[in-house]
């Protein structure tokens, strides 16, 4: 058991989605960070909400004895008060997005790369049809 373990962890394929998930995290972090601390605050500033997670809808009135303000969402949220975050969800929306697109462009460049192999990878030889039509061709001589 403990051989067809090694064998399967060692495949090409395993190591790749290993190394893929790895990349992936970093990826992740790395776009974060972009719509975290370059586009939302371009955005907001447009918009003119400071913060978009602190946007948010109540839906019902916080417990007797919150003392917190009524503008933090965090705290709210620790209090357990019901409301929609629609601000944070619009952040990750974003951050979706650009992930997504970003993504698309790595998917769309690979593609044009192997293309490119492809028309440069030399001609294969005659194909078995084109072998078999000259062997009967030289048979008929």
């Amino acid at each position: 058991m403990l051989k067809e373990f090694k064998a399967f962890v060692l495949k090409g394929n395993v190591l790749d989605l290993a190394v893929a998930v790895i990349i992936g995290a970093a990826f992740s972090t790395i776009t974060t960070s972009l719509t975290e601390d370059i586009l939302m605050p371009v955005v907001s500033a447009i918009i003119g909400a400071p913060d978009f997670s602190d946007l948010f809808l109540l839906l019902g009135s916080p417990p007797a004895d919150y003392t917190g303000s009524m503008t933090d969402y965090a705290a709210l949220k620790e209090a357990g008060v019901p409301m929609l975050g629609w601000g944070q969800f619009l952040t990750v929306v974003i951050n979706f997005v650009l992930l997504a697109f970003i993504i698309f462009l790595i998917v769309r460049y690979a593609n044009k790369l192997i293309k490119k192999e492809e028309a440069k990878a030399p001609p294969s030889g005659p194909t078995e049809i084109d072998l078999l039509i000259e062997i009967r061709d030289s048979l008929k001589k």
